[in-house]
Formats: C-alpha cells, structure tokens, sequence
C-alpha cells in the first residue's frame, strides 16, 4: 500500500524535522521515517473498520426499530442495508480482525461520530436508491459503499478533525490512504470470504529500499546538493529562499543521482507538486525553474546518466 507518492512525501516531512532538531541523529530520524509510514497503514485499517463500525450501528438501529414496528403492528424495516454483502465480507476480514485485535484505536470509543455519519448515510440519494432497489446482489452491495466512501468518508471535516486528534501523523496521510480504500472496495471479491487479502503494508521489500536510500541520501549529501543548486543557479543565496523549498530541492536531487530508472520529468513534477502543498504560494514555479537547471547542469556535466527534455527552461526571478 504504501507508495513512493505517500514515501516522498513523509520523506519531505522529515527532512525538515531532521533539521529543526538539534541532535540531528540520522539513525533515530529514519525510525522515525518508518513509524510515520506504518502510521499510514493503520490509518487505512482503521477507514476500513470504520465501514464495519457503520454496520454495527446500523445493525443496532435495526433491532430498535424492528421491536417498535412490532409492538405497533407496522410492517418491519427493511434488513437490506445491514445485511450489505460487502460489509458483511470486510467485517469478516481475517487480517482486519487481527488489526483490530493488536490496535488501541476503536470506533466503538467514538459512538458519537458513528451515529452522525450512518444519520448522515441514512439521508443520502445513494442510500434511499439502494433501499428501494430490487437488485439485490453483491455488486451492487459493493458498490453502494464506494460511493458511500466518496461522498461521506473522502471528503469530511468532522472525520479529519477526529483523526488528526487520534495521530499527528494522519492529517497529511488521508488523501492517499483514501485512494487506497477504495481501491480495496473495488478489488474485493465475494468468493474470498474473509479470506479477502487487503492491500499489503508494503508491495515489496524494494518501495522499504526507496525510502530508505531516498532519505539518507538526503541528509548524507547535503553540502554537494547544495553546492549543485548553487552552480545551477549562478551562485544564488540561498538565505533568501523560503527553507522548505530548499530541503524539498535537496529530495529531489537525491532521488536524481540515486535511482537511475526514475525518469527526471517524474522526480521534477513530483516535487514541484509538493512545493505547492509545503512551501510559499509561489515556491512551485521557481522550484521548478531550478530543478530544470540543475537537472541539466548534472546531464551537460556528465554526473547524470539521464534524458531531459532539452525544451526551453523555466527563467528563475531572483526577485521571488
């Protein structure tokens, strides 16, 4: 699950932490780096339970309602969304249930929030289709809650808020570890059972490598990354630039003299991409500028083994 897109960007996080800190300790700095990783894979157990968790509320409400429709004599509600195929199989789920077993966060220690969101559901268009609907199968139980997920889970203030209080650490996780949510709806297969496989914290040992080498690669070579920059960028003082853009300029130098199958237009546009999300509102444009420069510095001087697109580059103010 976890991504070179997700690694870059803890990579960034703690660079910057590495040099806030006076002990400048690279050894605890890269467990560090790690623990935050692993803090992401939790994050994406834990959406995961969170649809358990609505069920498990849902399955409450039934009981209530389903009593009082008896004592009153009315027709009985309809079980459907409590007994969603789908929800049914990842509440089943061998590894979640192990997850959950070994972890100290419960959605049962938030009943508040959980009834909010199932009311919130139980108000959807998406919901109220699905109720009324005479499809009744495990693809269209499925896909019930990824739609669900997109419009309620994705993208809501509440959740963030209660899970940035939870972890430091998942407030700049969640929009990534979202996309692998739905990736995990979208691959779940009913003949698995609960045997289901989720997505594995890492697809191998070589994305544990990246991040890695990535960052001690970074702090190690330091003073040659920045002598780089300031070659490319004729002698640039680099007292005048927002501090952020610099470390972020220093991981993408690292990451092009380190892997030599990462395409340079990939390594520049990842990381302007950050500059947008962590630095000054008008960093990206000169970060860009200069990895452009520095990228062909190091082709033109024979350090870097790499194409570049040799189209004209971006002009740096010196005035930004």
């Amino acid at each position: 699950m976890i991504n070179r897109e997700l690694i870059r960007i803890k990579v960034v996080q703690l660079t910057y932490a590495y040099y806030q800190n006076g002990s400048k300790n690279i050894d605890t700095a890269e467990k560090e780096l790690f623990f935050s990783l692993s803090k992401a894979y939790d994050l994406y157990n834990i959406l995961l339970a969170l649809i358990v968790a609505l069920t498990k509320e849902a399955g409450r409400r039934l009981e209530i309602a389903q009593a009082r429709a008896k004592r009153e004599r009315k027709p009985a509600p309809s079980p459907k969304f409590v007994y969603n195929r789908f929800a049914l199989q990842l509440a089943d789920s061998t590894q979640l249930a192990e997850f959950l077993a070994s972890n100290k966060h419960s959605w049962d220690d938030e009943p508040e929030f959980v009834g909010k969101l199932l009311t919130q559901i139980e108000q959807t268009q998406f919901y109220k289709e699905y109720m009324e609907s005479d499809t009744d199968d495990y693809s269209s139980d499925r896909e019930l809650w990824r739609r669900l997920y997109r419009l309620l889970i994705q993208d809501n203030d509440d959740l963030d808020a209660l899970l940035e209080e939870k972890s430091l650490y998942w407030n700049d996780d969640k929009e990534v570890v979202d996309s692998f949510v739905l990736k995990t709806i979208k691959r779940f297969d009913e003949s698995n059972g609960g045997k289901q496989e989720l997505l594995p914290e890492y697809e191998s040992e070589e994305e544990k490598d990246y991040a890695r080498k990535l960052f001690r690669a970074t702090i190690l070579n330091a003073d040659d990354y920045q002598r780089c920059m300031s070659e490319a960028s004729h002698n640039w003082d680099f007292s005048r630039l927002a501090f952020m853009d610099v470390v972020i300029m220093q991981i993408a130098l690292a990451e092009m003299l380190t892997f030599p199958t990462i395409p340079l237009s990939v390594t520049i546009n990842e990381y302007v991409e950050l500059s947008k999300i962590y630095s000054t509102p008008r960093s990206f444009g000169y970060v860009n500028g200069m990895l452009d420069a520095i990228a062909r510095h190091l082709v033109e001087t024979g350090r870097l083994m790499k194409k570049i697109d040799m189209k004209k580059p971006v002009d740096i103010d010196p005035e930004i």
